[in-house]
């Protein structure tokens, strides 16, 4: 074991961890199958078979576009395992796409932040209106990443309203102590250049979201890219990693109203 394994263990402190992915993919399916054709699958955004989004429509003229990215520490998931968090935005007007990329070790971290800008472009050259995005742990980074400097067209860029990381990997540096780096293939350098909490702070609005029941080492990744960005920071009483991202789901939530509330 590589000395910071466990600090980036999840599931072995989130009891019960083994049935979230089950029960994210059935919600997910009986999401997408309740929405019948607003819900168009596998929208292509690049060459490779991953480098697709999904996308759902809300009844109606849509008022913007939710973009959010989706976690696996880089290595494992798709969009899929995620339709059914659409629903919070959907409810309040707003269209939603999910993009799926490659993963490591089949290509780098820098490899798929690039893949994340080019769905984000293409998500935006296909729609019109304000824009939103949030990513949740690896999509966390993902999201943040997209902020960086020249990452967007000044076009795209302008149309964000606020952005939210949720539970992000900001500082990316502690992960060359971790096993997963076998498959990541990273050196300090590369590290630092993904690594959000080394960027510019944003002209976009940020809130950097965390559950308060987390691992100590996302709490700090949490703190960390607040501070260094001087943005918003919410820490959310009793969630946990897993079960942080579910307020997207719910059209009332304090997360869903930010990401879908105009200036």
């Amino acid at each position: 074991m590589a000395e910071l394994d466990d600090a980036y263990a999840i599931g072995a402190y989130v009891p019960g961890s083994e049935r979230f992915a089950p029960q994210w993919v059935e919600q997910a399916a009986a999401f997408r199958a309740s929405l019948g054709a607003r819900a168009r699958l596998g929208v292509s955004y690049g060459p490779s078979e991953r480098m697709v989004s999904d996308h759902f429509s809300p009844e109606g003229e849509a008022r913007g576009t939710f973009i959010f990215v989706h976690g696996g520490y880089w290595l494992k998931y798709d969009c899929s395992y995620w339709s059914h968090l659409a629903a919070g935005a959907l409810a309040r007007g707003w269209a939603v796409a999910m993009p799926t990329y490659d993963l490591c070790p089949t290509v780098r971290i820098a490899g798929i932040t690039q893949q994340v800008a080019q769905a984000v472009m293409t998500i935006a050259s296909a729609a019109t209106g304000p824009l939103s995005l949030a990513g949740h742990s690896a999509g966390g980074h993902l999201a943040a990443r997209m902020l960086a400097p020249g990452m967007l067209p000044a076009d795209v860029r302008r149309r964000l309203i606020h952005a939210v990381p949720i539970s992000p990997v900001a500082d990316l540096e502690p992960l060359l102590r971790t096993s997963m780096n076998d498959d990541f293939g990273m050196d300090t350098e590369m590290a630092r250049a993904e690594s959000p909490v080394h960027q510019p702070a944003p002209d976009v609005p940020v809130t950097v979201w965390v559950g308060g029941d987390e691992r100590p080492s996302f709490l700090e990744q949490a703190q960390g890219l607040a501070q260094a960005w001087g943005c918003g920071h919410a820490v959310i009483s009793g969630e946990h990693h897993f079960n942080v991202i579910e307020a997207l789901s719910d059209p009332a939530s304090d997360l869903i109203s930010r990401l879908t509330t105009l200036p």
